[in-house]
């Protein structure tokens, strides 16, 4: 039985470390070289410079709105699909965005918050008139949360259809009034669907560059469009390869805290 499961484990471990483990270290082999190739430390002592950690910070606190207005959203949509009656049609609604290709959702946005587009038309029909919408930090943050609110929603959703309804009758039979049944009860049991919705939007939040040229404008500049600068028009991999390093680790670090079970006592 265990030569059997260990021949099952074999094309797993073949794709991790062809598609995992193999491109990280190539990732951490390239951040010790320089332009011309020359092997060097000069690109970890550049990323503690204040351009590099000003931009660090910049991203895990986009990343960390991002994901903040995508709970917000997320849980109590959730929660309301879980008591429609047609609750995986609506469940397929959501997910059905997310066959659609970034890129051609990120120029559908264009349109939308463009000088002539519906949301300006809109405006000026309550009488606000034109506003710049595009290439702020609205629009950057609005097209975000709409692009990874599904998978927010998803780990929520699963968390929230495993949760045993009794125990909201009996909170509320024991007195308690819907907001303390929803802090100490609700929310604590459904932790593990945030955690996980949280991990599948902050982690890729960080490294966002697509949107971040077509709809903040290059206003916003995150660690990933550094990392793409540096591959795509500076040819400087070593330094791309350098900040893909501290990406890494960031988002290995974030999984740890935010994977955690607490124990049974």
């Amino acid at each position: 039985m265990n030569k059997s499961r260990n021949l099952y484990l074999v094309p797993y471990a073949f794709w991790i470390v062809l598609f995992v483990v193999a491109p990280m270290l190539m990732i951490l082999y390239y951040s010790f070289f320089d332009v011309e190739g020359s092997f060097t430390l000069t690109n970890y002592a550049k990323f503690f410079t204040p351009v590099y950690l000003k931009m660090t910070l910049s991203s895990f606190w986009y990343a960390f709105l991002i994901t903040a207005f995508s709970l917000l959203v997320a849980y109590p949509t959730a929660y309301l699909l879980t008591r429609t009656k047609h609750k995986q049609l609506w469940l397929l609604l959501i997910i059905l965005p997310t066959w659609i290709n970034l890129l051609l959702k990120a120029y559908a946005f264009l349109g939308i918050f463009g000088t002539y587009g519906a949301a300006n038309k809109f405006l000026e029909f309550l009488g606000i008139g034109t506003q710049q919408i595009l290439f702020t930090d609205f629009s950057f943050l609005f097209v975000s949360v709409y692009i990874f609110i599904p998978f927010m929603i998803l780990p929520i959703f699963n968390a929230l259809e495993e949760f045993n309804p009794r125990l909201v009758d009996a909170s509320r039979d024991l007195g308690a009034s819907a907001w303390t049944t929803f802090r100490r009860v609700i929310f604590p049991l459904t932790l593990d669907g945030v955690k996980s919705g949280c991990q599948a939007v902050f982690i890729p939040a960080l490294s966002l560059f697509m949107i971040t040229r077509l709809v903040a404008g290059n206003r916003v500049i995150t660690l990933g469009t550094a990392i793409e600068q540096h591959f795509l028009v500076t040819q400087d991999w070593g330094m791309g390869s350098t900040i893909a390093v501290f990406l890494i680790i960031a988002m290995v670090l974030i999984m740890i805290v935010t994977s955690g079970r607490e124990k049974v006592k």
